[in-house]
């Protein structure tokens, strides 16, 4: 049975091409950085962002977690969003690994403007942490696109404070389209960024972290610690350079199908979105309904080949991507309006 995969762009299967790519990859041992392909890899990511050097990671949540290690001293405290991705779904690693505390920046909208890490750095008392590190997202996690005016101000504001901005770009190229430029024009307002490869971009594994040369070196060691040194890695590498060349080209689809999905859902009365809400490929919205059976209506859907992640506080995500049709979105629509029907 096909299943229509709602849940994520990170359950996307690698293209042919791809996989013929890593069956030929020619291939050496990262660890002792010999590896052709990774080293390709690493230098195109760098090249794009427009820094020095970068890593290749199993996941973005190691590369975020390796830029907090290698940017902080343990006891320092972190600047970063209440619903950012490290504060809400990385197990509070920062704390374990690095060793940091969080000072938290809760803003409706999720962003972190100028006034935000002003008021937020601690200022010279013997009683307080030292702040060692800003984190932005672009694009956020409620998948809106944050503008260059914004970066530039939280940008701006910690070099003030003479401190460092690791960005989580993890959908990076999803926030270039949306603001129509190229990523590296979005990478200029912080100091290191992660990306992913595999959300999106169809490739089956890795995540890239790019800055300075000596920030990556020291990176790179303590990506060693936490086991992520990963040998042969070229035969994944070699699907990295294959989304990195040709599926950032195709995210404007995937943008057109979310755009297109809202309007399906903007039609159903008993749905409430926020079209102005979808700015990438992430699409929320709620069944604001009391009585709404929620867990019949996610069987409902698994029955008719359809994965949804389940509601948070009545309120949906559904992800388009490259294995997602306009096709797939009627299908969906047809199966979400038979529910509600039979149930309102």
């Amino acid at each position: 049975m096909k299943f229509i995969d709602l849940r994520s762009d990170t359950v996307t299967l690698p293209t042919d091409e791809m996989r013929a790519a890593m069956t030929n990859a020619v291939v050496g041992d990262d660890v002792y950085e010999d590896d052709p392909t990774v080293i390709a890899l690493e230098k195109m990511a760098a090249e794009i962002v427009g820094y020095e050097a970068a890593l290749f990671v199993p996941s973005g949540t190691m590369g975020n977690q390796l830029a907090i290690m290698a940017h902080t001293k343990r006891g320092d405290e972190i600047i970063l969003g209440q619903n950012s991705h490290i504060v809400a779904h990385e197990v509070g690693g920062a704390a374990l690994l690095a060793g940091v505390s969080y000072r938290i920046v809760n803003n409706p909208d999720d962003t972190i403007g100028g006034a935000d890490i002003d008021a937020a750095v601690r200022g010279d008392d013997i009683h307080y942490p030292d702040t060692g590190l800003v984190c932005v997202e672009n694009a956020l996690s409620n998948g809106k696109v944050v503008s260059l005016a914004k970066m530039k101000e939280a940008y701006d504001a910690a070099k003030r404070h003479k401190l460092p901005v690791h960005m989580d770009g993890a959908r990076l190229f999803n926030a270039a389209v949306h603001l129509n430029i190229e990523a590296k024009e979005i990478t200029r307002y912080c100091d290191s960024v992660m990306f992913c490869l595999s959300k999106g971009l169809c490739a089956p594994v890795g995540s890239m972290l790019c800055g300075e040369a000596s920030f990556i070196k020291r990176a790179r060691k303590f990506r060693k610690l936490l086991g992520g040194g990963m040998r042969q890695v070229g035969i994944l590498a070699a699907a990295g350079l294959i989304a990195l060349e040709k599926m950032t080209r195709r995210l404007h689809i995937d943008h057109e199908n979310a755009r297109y999905l809202t309007k399906r859902l903007n039609e159903i009365p008993q749905i409430s979105i926020d079209p102005e809400a979808v700015h990438i490929n992430m699409v929320f919205f709620k069944i604001p309904n009391p009585s709404f059976d929620h867990a019949g209506f996610e069987r409902h859907l698994i029955e008719k080949g359809i994965k949804i992640n389940s509601s948070e506080n009545t309120e949906y995500r559904f992800v388009t991507h490259n294995d997602i049709t306009k096709a797939d979105i009627d299908f969906t629509i047809k199966a979400l309006v038979e529910w509600i029907i039979q149930t309102d």
